[in-house]
Order: C-alpha cells, then sequence, then structure tokens
C-alpha cells in the first residue's frame, strides 16, 4: 500500500475552502452601501438648499409690477391666449387638427369663391375630375411657335419648291 492512502476517511483535497466569503462581510457592505447613499443624498439636499438661498438672496428687487413669488406665471388664461401673437402653441392638438381637417374637408367638397372680384371659384374635387376627363387637360403653345395665322401659312407655301403639301425643309 502507498502512504498516500488515509485510513479514517479525511481527505484534505474535498475540505471546504476556507477562503471565501462568509455571509457576514457581504451584509456589512450592503448596509454601508444604503448608509452612504443616505448620507449623500442628504449632503446633497442641504447643498441644494444652501444654494437655493444663496441665489434668492442675490434676486433684484421686483418692481410693482411684477408677479409676486406665490403666483404661478404659467397658467395662462382664456383671454390671454388672444394677446400672444402668432403662431400660438396648441392647446388641444386632436381637436384643432380636426377641425382643420373637416375645413379642408368642406373646402374640397364645396362650391365658393376663391376670388369673388377675380371671378375665380373652387369646386368639388370629384366635379373637377369628371371635367378633367370630360375636357382634357388645358395646353398652351409651345415656346416658339407661331400660332397660326394666313400670313405664317403664306410664308409657309413661299418656303416650299412644290405644291405636294410637305412643308419646306430647312438648312
Amino acid at each position: 500500500m502507498s502512504d498516500d492512502t488515509h485510513i479514517d476517511g479525511h481527505n484534505p483535497e474535498v475540505e471546504f475552502e476556507r477562503e471565501d466569503l462568509t455571509p457576514k462581510p457581504i451584509i456589512i457592505f450592503m448596509i454601508a452601501l444604503v448608509v452612504g447613499c443616505i448620507l449623500v443624498a442628504l449632503i446633497l439636499r442641504g447643498m441644494y438648499s444652501y444654494l437655493d438661498a444663496s441665489v434668492n438672496r442675490h434676486q433684484p428687487v421686483l418692481g410693482p409690477l411684477a408677479p409676486r413669488a406665490g403666483a404661478d406665471t404659467r397658467t395662462v388664461s382664456a383671454s390671454d391666449i388672444a394677446k400672444f401673437p402668432q403662431p400660438r402653441l396648441e392647446s388641444n392638438e386632436r381637436a384643432e387638427i380636426n377641425d382643420f381637417r373637416m375645413q379642408e374637408e368642406k373646402e374640397l367638397n364645396s362650391y365658393g369663391w376663391v376670388d369673388q372680384d377675380a371671378g375665380v371659384v373652387h369646386i368639388p374635387i370629384e366635379r373637377a375630375m369628371q371635367l378633367l376627363a370630360q375636357r382634357g387637360l388645358p395646353t398652351r403653345p409651345l415656346t416658339g411657335s407661331v400660332p397660326a395665322s394666313e400670313v405664317s401659312a403664306a410664308k409657309e407655301a413661299a418656303r416650299r419648291p412644290d405644291a405636294s403639301g410637305m412643308p419646306a425643309k430647312r438648312k
């Protein structure tokens, strides 16, 4: 037999490792962490209170027409809104966009004047599409082309050396 065999059943390689942490240091660290966070929060609160008081001491004296310290200047009454210049902030976005869309739909689907003095009207879009399908798109004469007239027809005929009816070839 070899000398490595232990008769008493005790094997040193399978023992509990003594270098691991026990629960006590972990609990102490967690308690210290919580206490440290509370201390930092208290220090910051005190520092901000001191800075706020310092800023308030150095504020200039307000004029007699300025709102008092307790007044909430963020709330605006409905009568004050009309005094603000355009564009104004939206107070109810959904209602305002719905009103805008309804106005557009009303204009797209009704007859009305655009400029009564000039005689310009708007018509419903369905009717405009029907008229466009019937009449086609409006066209303009091409740039550089001369509208047909007796003079331009005579000039064109004079350029043709033959009477075949074909346009003259330009060189």
